[in-house]
């Protein structure tokens, strides 16, 4: 477990997941911000029937992972400062920590704050801003 903290000091709980390779079905992203104009959502979608979003090297501050998973060569519980599968990325030492070499998920929904990938393939892409939009779930 990691604390992520956001520009105004608050702080999150999130669990550090660093992934050799990822492929997913299904990709949204959104964001939802009040503005003078009322809330607008920024939303980034991919996958789908375009077919499958693959990832090398990523990393996600994740507060949950919801869908069904497969996992390679998973390490669950690890020190999260031991962590080895994608360079650079350590967490803190005594927190828990959860690598693999490769996942799968479909039906992926998760509240996670940043996620990085060294290599994104986005099959169908589409970003939106929507006054009033709606998010992922």
């Amino acid at each position: 477990m990691q604390t992520d903290r956001s520009v105004d000091g608050k702080g999150r709980p999130v669990a550090l997941l660093g992934i050799g390779e990822a492929t997913l079905s299904d990709v949204c992203q959104a964001a939802e911000v009040d503005t003078p104009l009322g809330k607008v959502v920024f939303k980034l979608t991919a996958g789908g029937p375009a077919g499958q979003v693959t990832a090398s090297n990523l990393v996600i501050d994740g507060e949950d992972l919801d869908g069904d998973t497969t996992f390679g060569t998973a390490q669950i519980g690890r020190d999260a400062s031991t962590l080895d599968r994608v360079d650079g990325i350590r967490g803190e030492p005594g927190k828990f920590g959860l690598q693999a070499g490769d996942i799968e998920v479909v039906g992926v929904k998760s509240h996670a704050w940043p996620a990085t990938g060294g290599n994104f393939r986005l099959k169908g892409m589409r970003v939106s801003v929507d006054l009033d939009g709606t998010k992922c779930f």
